[in-house]
């Protein structure tokens, strides 16, 4: 897959212009296929949020809010018992999966359940898109600073990229680069702290740095 790995969405001109060359066309022509599934793992999550962003109310403007051809909902709770004869052309038939944040931990549970994980390497030419958990869940660890589902056995995640992720840097009092610091001296390997005008873009095993913001790198490349 495509990845564009963000804190908050398509927040800047720099973003946009990393989106569009992965979509290969103007955003009114993509039909995106959204995954709020994360959100129901975390405490601070639930229905409105979850209408939110599906509806792309005023909040997703730099997500769903786009103006994308059409929007549906890959709901990765409800595939298991549809079955991917069904499920699987919605996700091939879509240009992008637009993947909300929440508790990555939850999100990569479903993933794995639903079969999706499993299909993400026959679709090199499709594009993700995260926010927040939506992107952590694509690292090989999130950290325990950032479970919040009880029923999660340990922080790892899906491992499809050899980084992991500290978003909404300095959005929160718990989220400067002090914390940043400390999470990542738990984290084997490369992090990246990154803030809302911050995106991780990575094609083929290319990783490059989107900014607009602040962004803090730990660890060896």
């Amino acid at each position: 897959m495509k990845l564009l790995l963000t804190s908050g969405g398509i927040t800047n001109a720099s973003i946009h212009a990393s989106l569009l060359q992965l979509l290969g066309k103007p955003i009114s022509e993509c039909h995106a296929l959204c995954v709020p599934t994360a959100q129901w793992g975390h405490p601070m999550c639930g229905p409105a949020s979850v209408r939110g962003f599906i509806a792309a109310a005023p909040g997703w403007e730099h997500f769903s809010g786009l103006g994308w051809a059409s929007l549906g909902v890959l709901e990765l709770t409800t595939l298991p018992t549809v079955g991917p004869d069904r499920w699987v052309p919605w996700v091939q038939e879509a240009d992008v999966l637009l993947v909300d944040g929440g508790d990555a931990t939850y999100l990569c549970h479903w993933m794995r359940e639903s079969g999706l994980a499993d299909r993400l390497p026959s679709m090199p030419d499709k594009v993700w898109v995260g926010v927040s958990a939506g992107s952590m869940v694509m690292t090989p660890r999130i950290g325990t600073y950032f479970i919040e589902w009880p029923d999660a056995p340990d922080d790892r995640a899906l491992g499809v990229v050899d980084f992991s992720i500290f978003p909404h840097l300095n959005m929160f009092p718990t989220n400067t680069p002090a914390h940043a610091e400390r999470w990542a001296s738990d984290i084997d390997g490369t992090a990246y702290a990154i803030d809302e005008q911050t995106a991780i873009q990575v094609v083929d095993g290319s990783v490059d740095v989107i900014s607009e913001g602040q962004w803090l790198k730990f660890g060896s490349d």
